[in-house]
């Protein structure tokens, strides 16, 4: 499978932000196929540039900046790993405000906006910020018909693991991810932690992936402050490593936990952190539930953009794993690791205590049902065709 192109479900709107953009950035963590994507995109998209700024020879070409700018007016300019040079952007806004046509740059980060130093605030209005995700289930439903979601769930969304020729490949590759971020990425951000003591973090972070976050109780295991405990788990969450869920606080005169809940993101690298390297060996181990929710987190919150993404819980025990709201819309997702899901009273009391008006408890099962008025137990693959419907 090594080798093989995946679409990416996001590009359309990176072609239809280009279109009303002068500047759109696709950010996402190392290797999750940004470059893959933006080479697929502009090879048909007529005159281009194509610059990686971790190569020594593309920085050179931007030693005149605006020079080199100029001289290729009018094309789409790419570029690669945008972070290693933010002090380009304040030439990029004035190249875009002395012409103010669309589809001039496409910029690729493997950090957030508020890493990327200056980005937010010079291109403000200017650009479109787009994340890129490993791979979602339904992006490798179509492509890959032989593939058990057992494997997708081993090996997590990056394609190098994913697409791996076994699971031994996939380990390997995994384990060299993280050396390489730890060593070579963080630094790169201009952040000079230890590697092995961000490793520790990473390591508690996949310990208690689905837990409510406690930066004094995790700084405690590795001997440091809740307040350096926070800047290794925004470097993460920044890094696009960490979820941090906010909890849904609706003032209904219930005494609600307000901690936020902690998932790393990709159940790839969370298995290499928990030295999880079967199938059977996930089967057996306490994280399955957890790793099962980061499953399902990652693909329910990227299938509905613009829907803000929440957890409940009371003092009481009502509970319900995922909230998502637009507007005065609110939809439940229960995330249960079973081929045959039970759900709790407290979720129950959940949806009664919010007024859910449609409710999924989603399971790896292969047919959807219901078991009661908008509560459906559904695979991923069945809500994501409801998801469609959700958004137009």
């Amino acid at each position: 499978m090594h080798g093989q192109y995946i679409e990416r479900a996001l590009q359309k709107e990176v072609i239809a932000c280009l279109r009303d953009f002068p500047a759109v950035a696709i950010l996402g963590p190392r290797q999750c196929g940004k470059s893959t994507l933006a080479r697929n995109m502009i090879q048909n998209a007529g005159e281009t540039v194509y610059l990686d700024l971790e190569l020594p020879s593309d920085i050179q070409k931007l030693s005149e900046p605006e020079l080199f700018l100029h001289q290729h007016s009018g094309k789409l300019i790419c570029l690669d790993e945008i972070q290693r040079m933010p002090e380009i952007f304040p030439v990029l806004r004035s190249v875009i405000d002395a012409d103010r046509s669309n589809s001039h740059f496409l910029m690729l980060g493997s950090a957030s906006p508020e890493l990327i130093k200056q980005s937010s605030e010079t291109l403000a209005g200017r650009i479109a910020y787009l994340e890129l995700t490993p791979l979602l289930h339904n992006e490798i439903t179509p492509a890959v018909q032989d593939s058990a979601l057992s494997e997708y769930w081993l090996r997590g969304g990056f394609p190098d693991s994913f697409l791996a020729r076994n699971d031994e490949s996939s380990r390997r590759w995994r384990d060299n991810f993280i050396r390489t971020f730890l060593e070579r990425d963080i630094p790169q951000l201009g952040f000079f932690i230890p590697a092995l003591t961000l490793r520790r973090v990473w390591q508690i972070c996949a310990h208690n992936s689905g837990q409510i976050f406690n930066a004094s109780k995790l700084g405690a295991n590795i001997g440091v402050s809740h307040t350096t405990m926070k800047k290794y788990i925004d470097l993460l969450t920044n890094t696009f490593m960490l979820r941090i869920l906010p909890p849904f606080t609706p003032n209904i005169g219930k005494r609600l936990v307000k901690s936020p809940k902690i998932y790393l993101r990709d159940t790839g690298i969370l298995h290499a952190l928990l030295r999880i390297d079967s199938f059977d060996d996930l089967l057996g181990h306490p994280a399955l539930g957890a790793s099962w929710e980061t499953v399902v987190l990652e693909n329910v919150i990227t299938a509905l953009p613009g829907w803000d993404a929440f957890f409940y819980r009371t003092a009481a025990g009502a509970e319900i794993d995922l909230v998502l709201t637009r507007g005065k819309r609110k939809l439940a997702v229960e995330c249960k690791a079973s081929a045959a899901p039970q759900v709790s009273r407290g979720f129950w009391n959940g949806l009664e205590d919010l007024g859910i008006e449609n409710a999924w408890v989603i399971a790896p099962i292969q047919d959807a049902y219901s078991i009661a008025r908008n509560v459906t137990v559904s695979s991923l693959e069945n809500f994501n065709k409801a998801a469609i419907a959700m958004n137009s």
